[in-house]
């Protein structure tokens, strides 16, 4: 992630010199910019800044539609958040096993879509892209709605595209552990005028004093307040000028490195869906024990399993399906009986105790890390 330095420092003054703190105002701008910036690096056509990533995808629900009754397809490794979102919509979130990309895998999607089943939310894991081509494919055979979480892959592509805008809506997050840190915030990525209109209106009450904006046919509703300050957007300025070069040399160490490591008898390197684009890296393990052996090697992180957090067996208010007041569990609105289990996705589960992360080790130069990597491999 791009680090916090003096030039934030100095955006953040900047903002607070000015005296427009809220977005909208005669002397509000840096939101704006930001927003518009935004737009020009992902090709969306609208972007939305939000207080945090789960905002966002909440957000980009609430501007799709989707509620009581309806299913969201979600992996069965993200931020738990993914699921969550669902319920605060009232729809119910549906667990998908992932493949050994790490991303959704589109066989499992087309087994788990059933009547109900409304959207998709595929997750870009630590800036691995999912299978868009397939994902999209299957959305418009069965006429589905496709909300990316690119939360952990902010600036990342997928062939000739940016993560977030391709499908109908996306999500970005900009906390700490994500491409762009300004602590925390978001944003709602789409190019659908109704969608956007949507999101706006929900995001802020409703919007009702908002005149000066375009609302697309699409009138005001009972929304909440998700509206980021200018201190955060002037941040993320600097931070944007950051990620592309920071993912420039991201890639060229991931080529290296994972050309050393392919050469490897004992394991190979994760599959990509794109890797002409790949700056993400893990290692795949036969067995769950020689990825453990794997882990005390100097440049190796921990499992993926022992992420436990990001593993739906640790979502405990999802499985148990409890929410802050029994009435409003969108479980019992739900067309069908929906259960959970922690072995209903034993694939997940197996692909991420045979997975490790590597270090790239961007503060490292070249050389260091291609020593690294040799060792690994050997």
């Amino acid at each position: 992630m791009p680090a916090m330095g003096f030039c934030e420092w100095i955006a953040a003054g900047r903002a607070i010199a000015e005296g427009q703190l809220t977005r909208y105002g005669n002397k509000a701008h840096f939101t704006d910019e930001v927003e518009q910036e935004l737009c020009q690096l992902t090709g969306a056509k609208h972007t939305l800044t939000v207080t945090s990533g789960t905002s966002a995808l909440i957000a980009a629900l609430a501007a799709a539609g989707i509620g009581p009754g309806d299913e969201v397809l979600v992996p069965a490794y993200t931020w738990m958040a993914t699921a969550a979102a669902p319920v605060m919509v009232g729809a119910v979130p549906i667990l998908v096993d992932i493949n050994e990309t790490l991303t959704i895998d589109p066989e499992d999607i087309e087994r788990k879509i059933t009547p109900y089943t409304r959207a998709i939310i595929p997750v870009h894991m630590g800036n691995a892209p999912c299978d868009m081509d397939a994902i999209m494919a299957i959305a418009q055979k069965h006429g589905l709605i496709v909300i990316e979480d690119a939360c952990q892959s902010v600036g990342v592509r997928y062939k000739d595209h940016h993560l977030g805008a391709i499908g109908h809506l996306g999500a970005f997050s900009f906390n700490k552990m994500k491409n762009l840190n300004i602590g925390e915030g978001g944003a709602v990525l789409t190019s659908d005028d109704q969608f956007y209109a949507r999101a706006r209106s929900y995001h802020d009450l409703g919007a009702m004093i908002r005149g000066h904006e375009e609302r697309y046919n699409q009138p005001d509703f009972v929304g909440t307040n998700m509206k980021v300050n200018e201190i955060q957007s002037a941040m993320l300025q600097v931070q944007l000028r950051r990620v592309q070069p920071m993912l420039d040399q991201m890639q060229k160490r991931r080529a290296m490195m994972a050309s050393i490591l392919s050469h490897s008898d004992d394991f190979v390197v994760t599959p990509h869906n794109d890797n002409d684009n790949a700056v993400s890296l893990t290692i795949l393990a036969a067995t769950r024990e020689a990825a453990i052996e794997l882990q005390g090697q100097r440049g190796v992180w921990s499992r993926l399993y022992d992420c436990s957090r990001h593993i739906y067996t640790n979502w405990e208010p999802i499985l148990t399906q409890r929410t802050f007041h029994p009435k409003m569990n969108p479980w019992k609105w739900a067309k069908r009986d929906i259960t959970y289990s922690p072995d209903m996705c034993t694939r997940t589960l197996d692909i991420l105790q045979r997975t490790c992360v590597v270090n790239l080790g961007l503060k490292y130069p070249s050389f260091v890390m291609q020593k690294v990597a040799e060792r690994i491999a050997a």
